[in-house]
């Protein structure tokens, strides 16, 4: 029931535990970082001009929400203890009804014919990807996304040169399209170790900030030694439509410049001369370029997320106030990353691309005062309430 007493009630109570408001506050960042990577007008990185900063949301705001829906996982399925055996069946059937839900949301927003790569079909997905995973414990997440981050790009790489670049929805869609699967799943079983460790703690928040520096020293580290060498590529299929001004391309020739088609057992030696599966798995080993998927952007992007977050839970406390609008934001980052696509098309039109700072600006404001409004007089958004209720449809046991 609305009352005017509800703002000042949100003001005291939004985002006490045991929600954690740093949390909201990063996913809140995170979808002003996408929205900027879809229509803002940035200049290519440079440490030291502070104008071009704004490039660091190519790649890195989409890579920052799945560490966090990792985290999300881990904390709905039991926060720092390990779900007992008995209620994982039911988590299970939680996890695919939520999955689908985003799933469907994603598709509809695909139909809106935007010029933006929808991440959420491929969200979807992971929320039963990691159905064998809800009881691994956080040293096994952490083992498990290493060996996918360190591993993954090369193997995907390599075996995409053997096989002369193999194409499929399936393929095109898991393997080797924007969002790779070996590049996200490792991303979300990262969120989840982190999750699983107690990530409400001060202690905690610091040694994620200190691991997060040390993962980005050597992930831009290894793409930077790589850019040196010559040594540069990507390792999905199809460039980043989600991050358009971001200038990531595709490497499906392996980062050689040149594809060769599949043309039988007879001229196979000479494809596969051509297309180098050895190079293919070196490129992606030092890729680092935004949506490159390779080892080098995972560590160095991942670190970069790990960093975001744990600065906001360590300033999510002495600057509560000012940052409660950013956690309104993140705390419906469904409803809000719908409703910038939406947008999107609305001013475009089906199939229209635009950029614009002046309109990413607008959306920034716009969302993070609808969301605080909402928040204050509503509570959860719409569409977190839709996968709720499918996800509760899904585990609820059947009457008789």
């Amino acid at each position: 029931m609305i009352t005017a007493l509800a703002p000042v009630r949100w003001f005291h109570e939004f985002g006490r535990p045991p929600r954690i408001l740093g949390l909201d506050i990063a996913r809140g960042l995170a979808i002003l970082g996408m929205a900027g990577a879809h229509i803002g007008e940035t200049e290519p990185f440079q440490w030291l001009d502070p104008a071009t900063w704004t490039d660091l949301v190519h790649g890195r705001s989409s890579i920052l929400f799945a560490v966090l829906a990792g985290i999300s996982i881990a904390l709905m399925t039991g926060r720092s203890t390990l779900p007992e055996r008995e209620r994982v069946p039911s988590i299970r059937l939680n996890l695919i009804g939520r999955g689908a839900v985003i799933f469907v949301i994603g598709l509809a927003l695909e139909m809106l014919n935007t010029p933006i790569a929808v991440i959420l079909t491929l969200y979807g997905l992971l929320y039963v990807a990691v159905i064998p995973f809800l009881r691994w414990r956080p040293w096994q997440l952490l083992a498990g996304a290493g060996v996918l981050a360190l591993l993954g790009p090369a193997l995907l790489a390599f075996l995409n040169a053997v096989m002369l670049n193999p194409y499929g929805s399936g393929i095109g869609f898991v393997l080797y399209g924007t969002y790779p699967i070996t590049v996200w799943l490792a991303l979300v079983l990262a969120g989840m170790a982190l999750g699983r460790l107690n990530i409400g703690q001060l202690r905690t928040a610091v040694a994620a900030l200190a691991i997060g520096v040390a993962l980005m020293v050597v992930g831009y580290g290894l793409g930077g030694i790589g850019q040196a060498v010559g040594i540069t590529g990507a390792v999905g299929g199809s460039s980043s439509a989600a991050e358009l001004s971001s200038g990531a391309g595709s490497i499906i020739d392996g980062g050689s410049g040149s594809w060769a088609p599949p043309a039988g057992w007879e001229d196979y030696p000479q494809a596969l001369a051509a297309s180098d599966p050895l190079r293919a798995a070196l490129t992606a080993v030092f890729a680092v370029d935004p949506h490159s998927g390779g080892t080098a952007e995972i560590l160095g992007s991942g670190g970069f997320a790990l960093t975001i977050i744990a600065l906001c839970l360590l300033l999510s406390r002495p600057l509560r106030w000012v940052l409660l609008p950013l956690g309104a934001l993140g705390s419906m980052p469904l409803t809000a990353y719908s409703a910038h696509v939406l947008s999107i098309m609305v001013v475009g039109g089906p199939g229209g691309f635009f950029s614009s700072n002046a309109f990413w600006a607008a959306t920034a404001i716009g969302l993070l005062v609808i969301t605080t409004l909402w928040a204050m007089f509503f509570g959860r958004g719409p569409l977190e309430r839709l996968v709720g209720r499918g996800a509760a449809a899904m585990a609820a046991v059947p009457r008789r």
